[in-house]
């Protein structure tokens, strides 16, 4: 399992890398952007920053237990908490772009066409402190494991645990969390969904045009639809098994560092497939 974990790792790092500075180079180099190259090399930043987050609590879980204190515990799983909930925003943010993108004319979505990049930073910036106010209790409830076990502890890593928090607080998370969750993947699912059905109609109004070929190429409308399936599909597999997972925790692995290992292999999933399935799209 360490070895697969480290080749996940390794392939994570390297890709969301080269995804991020294709589209910094891009940013610099060009003078016209596409509206999806912003959120791309946000996406990928976000990622990136996942992978190293993940690394670091695999690496606790194996050894090096050494640096670990309270803020190196709080700064970790504070830092991996809110990047998860950027992914899932910028990845719902993402598509609701390409909609945008593929909507006709006379779709209501065509006056979103022309905004600039202005917007889609400060649509970033509205995401970033969302997702660190959700995320703000887990730097009030982290702490280094204490060398004495409590029942108030809920083991992390072999170095961090949780206080126990709450009632109030606990609900009060779970419902930001849920309805961020609800919210961007009904999104996410809505804007895919839609896509599909503007490729598809516009796939049968153009197969006259191709009739006579023997040999048929798959057309751009086709590669596109299928990628927004592969990535949509692979990301909402990553993101049940991960809640499947966290919610029998309690109940099945508790105490087990097998079952973190399993979970964040999960969970780095999405964050290590999403890059090599964007750079393959990329010309």
């Amino acid at each position: 399992m360490q070895k697969m974990f480290f080749f996940e790792i390794s392939i994570g790092i390297i890709s969301n890398t080269v995804l991020f500075l294709f589209h910094v180079l891009t940013f610099l180099v060009e003078d016209k952007l596409k509206p999806t190259d912003l959120t791309i090399g946000h996406l990928a930043f976000i990622h990136t920053v996942i992978v190293l987050t993940v690394g670091f609590m695999f690496i606790d879980i194996y050894g090096f237990q050494d640096f670990w204190n309270d803020i190196t515990c709080k700064c970790v799983l504070y830092l991996y908490r809110s990047m998860r909930g950027l992914s899932i925003c910028t990845t719902c943010l993402l598509s609701v772009l390409q909609a945008i993108t593929l909507s006709p004319r006379s779709s209501c979505l065509a006056k979103f066409k022309h905004k600039s990049s202005h917007h889609n930073l400060c649509c970033f910036l509205f995401l970033w402190v969302f997702n660190m106010l959700i995320s703000s209790h887990f730097l009030i409830s982290t702490i280094a494991t204490p060398n004495v076990s409590s029942n108030s502890l809920m083991f992390v890593t072999e170095s961090c645990s949780l206080w126990s928090i709450s009632y109030l607080v606990k609900y009060m998370y779970f419902s930001l969390m849920t309805f961020r969750n609800v919210s961007f993947i009904g999104l996410m699912v809505l804007s895919s969904g839609y896509m599909v059905i503007l490729l598809c109609k516009h796939e049968k109004q153009s197969q006259h045009l191709h009739s006579t070929s023997l040999f048929p190429k798959a057309s751009p409308e086709q590669r596109a639809t299928q990628t927004i399936l592969l990535l949509m599909s692979f990301f909402m597999i990553m993101y049940l098994l991960d809640n499947v997972i966290v919610s029998t925790s309690g109940i099945f692995w508790k105490q087990d560092p097998i079952r973190y290992c399993v979970q964040m292999l999960l969970a780095n999933g999405y964050a290590t497939v999403s890059p090599l399935v964007l750079i393959s799209t990329e010309k």
